[in-house]
């Protein structure tokens, strides 16, 4: 169970990756948005990294918790696009910074958990392999990663609502065409 100090320092870290990127933030900063000195802070963390993967890990847990059940893989790539919006800053920082790499496993694990929620809601009543399960689950996770990945990669400056309604609709179309894309 978290401390009342490390929520403050998790609490500090927060608000100053919304306002500066990852590299021109110190551990002294941190130490004094948060009222504590240097020791306090490395009493806790061994460095910054480990605060963020820390962060990530909560944060990834808490998304997976709330997103127990989706009604299409629409929903499931929102899902994880609606999250980022809501912490936009941090996360376009973490994206641009050298640790990055924890974002994006984290970000892998997500997808893996939405997409298998998905498909256990999608393929319930089907009879249907369980390594052909996985192998759907491993393709569409990532689709899903690699489609999050890219709009990170603009800024997330585009409306990913839009362009997932789009890719999914394209691909129903194919399918509903007999259309088989050999890669």
């Amino acid at each position: 169970m978290p401390t009342i100090t490390k929520n403050a320092i998790k609490t500090a870290f927060g608000k100053l990756i919304r306002e500066k990127p990852i590299n021109r933030i110190t551990v002294k900063d941190i130490s004094e948005s948060c009222g504590i000195n240097r020791n306090t802070f490395y009493y806790h963390y061994q460095d910054i990294p480990t605060l963020i993967e820390e962060i990530i890990t909560e944060d990834a847990k808490k998304l997976i918790d709330d997103y127990s059940a989706f009604g299409s893989l629409e929903d499931c790539i929102l899902a994880i696009v609606d999250h980022a919006l809501e912490n936009r800053s941090a996360v376009l920082h973490i994206y641009d910074s050298p640790h990055r790499d924890i974002y994006e496993h984290y970000l892998w694990d997500i997808c893996e958990h939405v997409v298998t929620a998905y498909a256990d809601t999608a393929l319930a009543d089907t009879v249907t392999e369980e390594t052909d399960k996985k192998a759907l689950v491993g393709y569409y996770k990532a689709l899903t990663f690699g489609v999050v990945m890219d709009w990170l990669g603009t800024g997330m400056k585009s409306d990913m609502a839009e362009k997932v309604h789009r890719y999914l609709t394209v691909r129903e179309r194919l399918i509903g065409k007999g259309v088989i894309l050999h890669i």
